[in-house]
């Protein structure tokens, strides 16, 4: 099977990148490593205003508490109000996979959404009594998975989901339940 011309070209242009860079750093000079620090430091982005990086956060926070609020309430409060979580109910076992599936998906996405409510003076405020609650959701999609304690689980994540709505909403960010694709909620 031939090798694509494009995949020589980058194979070639890195290894004569390596062979310079080595031979640059074997006989260089104090001049050279100055220019050459200059033009990295030239070459690096500068990083966005603060005024910009809070923008940003208040979105991500909310991009990031939607989705966790919507796989909360497909996967894990639906069901439990459905009963779906019940011994014998049919279904009950692929119900409980998803619902922990879910759980670590809402988890991960609380965390990421309270360190993006960091970058925010108003939202960071509003989470900051609700640190905890998340911190505690750690372990719960381990008990959904297993089956362990489905109604204390469940309604200890809709209460979560519930705080974090409202703290967002008196902090002037508006949460919606945003469900995930099937590849967000597999990918975390």
């Amino acid at each position: 099977m031939p090798v694509p011309i494009r995949r020589l070209f980058v194979a070639l242009t890195l290894c004569c990148a390596l062979l310079a860079g080595g031979t640059a750093c074997g006989s260089a000079t104090t001049d050279a490593t100055q220019d050459t620090a200059a033009v990295v430091a030239a070459a690096t982005p500068s990083p966005t205003t603060s005024a910009q990086r809070q923008k940003l956060a208040k979105t991500r926070f909310v991009a990031n508490a939607s989705l966790a609020a919507g796989a909360t309430y497909q996967w894990i409060v639906k069901p439990w109000k459905a009963g779906k979580f019940k011994k014998g109910a049919s279904g009950r076992r692929f119900a409980l996979v998803k619902a922990g599936l879910a759980g670590a998906f809402a988890y991960n996405r609380l965390k990421a959404a309270k360190r993006n409510a960091q970058g925010d003076p108003t939202l960071s405020k509003a989470l900051a009594p609700l640190t905890a609650g998340i911190d505690s959701l750690k372990d719960l999609p381990s008990k959904l998975r297993k089956g362990d304690s489905t109604d204390s689980t469940a309604s200890s994540f809709d209460d979560i989901i519930n705080k974090v709505k409202d703290a967002a909403k008196n902090a002037g960010a508006e949460v919606t339940d945003k469900v995930p694709s099937a590849g967000q909620l597999a990918g975390g």
